[in-house]
């Protein structure tokens, strides 16, 4: 049996079938804009490549947190 990703990676599997980059092309641009407010960073991705706000907001919800947690 497989685990079922939550939360925000639960919606990754419809992001690339939705959007034709893979996952970590998305939360590479979150990276590159960690500088940024989260929803400056949604707003982003949301204007300049067209992705809806629930996925725009999964994919910096999750690398965000990744990346607090990375740094302790």
């Amino acid at each position: 049996m497989t685990d079922k990703a939550k939360g925000p990676a639960s919606y990754f599997p419809s992001i690339e079938v939705k959007y034709g980059q893979p996952v970590e092309h998305w939360l590479q641009m979150v990276r590159d804009r960690a500088d940024l407010r989260h929803m400056e960073i949604v707003t982003y991705l949301k204007t300049d490549h067209g992705l809806g706000h629930g996925h725009a907001n999964a994919l910096v919800a999750h690398e965000l947190a990744t990346l607090k947690k990375d740094k302790g």
